[in-house]
């Protein structure tokens, strides 16, 4: 395997991806492989695949072209900031993300507790310890269709994801220095944009 380089060391830090692409495996839908410019970098996916209909609770991580809005780190697990192009912000004890799809809320980073669902971003499974914002159903946001969908480290084996993209911890923190705010990443097959015609 193919993997980011690592801190460059004094030397010029190396440009930020235009493009990151995640291809599901054949026959495994649930795992796939990032790639990131030369690497190549095993990752899992949502436990329904990849799918180009997003819904709440289905399990499946969004076919599509996304930004990257920038990030949380614990800072009890990095206690220096992991470095970075994007804009990454220590995660406090009462950060949430809104799931309930009835909340005005939904799909928005909220302070905890709160009076309908929300997932806390300060979890004891250590998935969020690192996590990135793919803007899925940002602008505008539709109720229900999928919130909290985040790059983040993977569970032990690669188990399957609630929708999201999830890395080991080494390859996310060195993917992340080549994250920058113009980077797009691609989320299963996605068409090519068809070529504008030519005026007459």
């Amino acid at each position: 395997m193919t993997h980011v380089g690592p801190g460059t060391g004094g030397k010029r830090r190396p440009a930020a991806l235009a493009m990151v692409r995640v291809h599901p495996l054949p026959g495994s839908p649930d795992a796939g492989r990032l790639v990131a410019g030369a690497a190549v970098i095993p990752c899992a996916l949502g436990r329904s695949g990849v799918q180009a209909v997003k819904r709440e609770g289905d399990g499946a991580s969004p076919r599509g072209v996304f930004r990257l809005r920038g990030g949380y780190y614990r800072p009890d697990r990095f206690p220096v900031r992991p470095a970075s192009p994007l804009p990454l912000r220590a995660t406090r004890r009462d950060d949430g993300w809104c799931d309930a799809a009835q909340d005005r809320r939904y799909n928005r980073p909220i302070r905890l507790p709160s009076p309908t669902s929300a997932e806390s971003m300060w979890r004891d499974d250590g998935l969020y310890d690192l996590v990135l914002d793919l803007d899925h159903n940002r602008g505008p946001i539709r109720p229900g269709r999928g919130s909290a969908i985040f790059m983040h480290i993977a569970r032990e084996g690669f188990r399957p994801t609630e929708g999201c993209v999830a890395l080991r911890p080494a390859d996310l923190r060195r993917l992340l220095r080549r994250l920058g705010p113009k980077t797009r990443i691609a989320i299963g097959p996605v068409p090519a944009r068809p070529k504008r015609s030519k005026g007459r």
